[in-house]
């Protein structure tokens, strides 16, 4: 365990990790997503995808403490099960395509989902069709696909909450209920795997510090009468992230 803790202060780029987490908890705390986007790509800079992909479920999950109350009792549940059973299915497929691309590759992904979903985003997409249950499935199904592959488990579902016309509110407390599922799932088929070891989990545990802290503080920010503003300051956190973590930057960890 010494090793485990030496091994942690070691990582290389610790105090940009530290910093992305810090103001990703920001971010997620005020809109209820956020967090991957930022984290990933820079944590690309610096780490190997598997790790970046523990870290980031695990860090996921021991902070959702502090947003999922008030989530719970927002959320529309039976939609947000639709989709987390549906990426349940779907998590061992990116995991698998994880282990046979290259990090640089992966990296391209990261950058490539990030500057798809933003794009749709700040271009004001929105989505007038009838969302059943086979939509639902799909979008759970592709967000599992990605979140294994690359630890990004929102974009997906975060365009299509956000590029519909659900009321701020309601799509914040969705997506807190289905990252935090989402986490859960990716965790337990890497710990199947037993591809969490001490130093990632360690690691994981220090980076919840900041990001429990500035996740309240950011929740304690929200008001649904500024839901612009939010959307606004998220999308240029999200792109900046996504323009740092380009692998032309730097060679990952």
């Amino acid at each position: 365990m010494p090793e485990a803790f030496s091994a942690v202060w070691a990582t290389p780029g610790l105090v940009w990790l530290l910093l992305a987490i810090g103001l990703a908890g920001i971010v997620r705390g005020f809109t209820g997503f956020g967090t991957a986007l930022i984290f990933v790509p820079v944590a690309g800079i610096f780490l190997r995808p598997e790790i970046i992909v523990g870290v980031i479920t695990l860090t996921g999950i021991a902070s959702t403490s502090a947003l999922l109350p008030r989530a719970w009792s927002q959320a529309d549940r039976r939609e947000v099960g639709i989709l987390a059973l549906a990426a349940l299915v779907t998590v061992p497929i990116g995991l698998w395509l994880m282990g046979r691309l290259d990090p640089v590759s992966i990296r391209w992904v990261v950058a490539a989902v990030g500057a798809i979903t933003l794009a749709a985003l700040i271009t004001g997409w929105r989505f007038s069709g009838q969302v059943g249950r086979p939509m639902l499935v799909a979008i759970g199904a592709l967000a599992g696909v990605i979140g294994g592959l690359t630890g990004l488990t929102g974009p997906v579902v975060i365009l299509f909450y956000l590029a519909g016309q659900s009321a701020a509110q309601s799509v914040r407390a969705n997506t807190i209920l289905f990252l935090a599922a989402l986490d859960v799932v990716i965790v337990a088929n890497l710990l199947l795997r037993g591809a969490i070891n001490g130093q990632i989990f360690l690691l994981a545990l220090l980076l919840a510090v900041p990001y429990f802290i500035t996740s309240l503080i950011g929740q304690s920010l929200f008001d649904p009468r500024h839901e612009r503003l939010y959307r606004w300051a998220a999308y240029a956190v999200i792109g900046l992230a996504v323009v740092s973590g380009l692998p032309i930057w730097g060679k990952e960890g």
